[in-house]
């Protein structure tokens, strides 16, 4: 069994637990929720909650934007507790604190080979697929324009060619993402679950 303790963390911490143990490198930009996950005493990481990358996130649902959220980072080193268990103790911390809050979005990220197991395994509502966003290929190596943009600036093919002094870079067209849904009251429960399909 695993002494499992969640509570609220710093940027810094969830930083390095986003930077160590997290495909995107990043931390969400914007206002976020930040919980701390620690396992046996040792900090092996942060569930990080944001406002999300659209102002339209609540539309689909009929929902303000302070009603909604998106679950952004689920950043974890190795540990012993199922990710669901520790999913369900940020969620009682994040109503807490935002007491209006009345669903929660996440995405499966299928080019980096996700399907989104752990929400399935936490009982989210698998909603849809998303449109597929566009990355680089910089001399055969994809990647995305977000990281791009960060390291050099811009993500323009014209400006990374003087750059980077290469023509052999282009758009390409990403893969879909998965989008899943987590109602936090009956009546969400009931809207969501009519929007519901079965599990990719």
């Amino acid at each position: 069994m695993s002494d499992l303790h969640l509570d609220w963390c710093n940027y810094e911490a969830a930083k390095y637990a986003v930077d160590n143990w997290h495909y995107s490198g990043s931390v969400p930009f914007g206002k976020t929720v930040k919980v701390g996950v620690w396992e046996n005493g040792d900090f092996i990481g942060a569930i990080i909650y944001s406002r999300g990358a659209t102002q339209n996130i609540g539309s689909p649902f009929g929902l303000e934007q302070t009603e909604i959220c998106e679950l952004q980072r689920v950043a974890l080193d190795d540990h012993d507790a199922p990710v669901s268990q520790m999913l369900s103790i940020s969620r009682k911390l994040l109503q807490e604190k935002s007491p209006g809050m009345r669903c929660i979005v996440s995405y499966a990220d299928t080019n980096q080979d996700h399907t989104g197991g752990i929400y399935q395994a936490d009982n989210w509502h698998f909603i849809g697929e998303t449109g597929g966003k566009r990355f680089l290929n910089i001399d055969g190596e994809k990647a995305h324009t977000r990281t791009v943009a960060k390291n050099y600036g811009t993500h323009s093919v014209k400006k990374l060619r003087k750059i980077l002094g290469t023509d052999n870079i282009e758009y390409i067209e990403g893969e879909p993402k998965y989008k899943y849904a987590y109602p936090l009251d009956n009546e969400m429960e009931d809207k969501v679950e009519g929007m519901a399909k079965p599990y990719p």
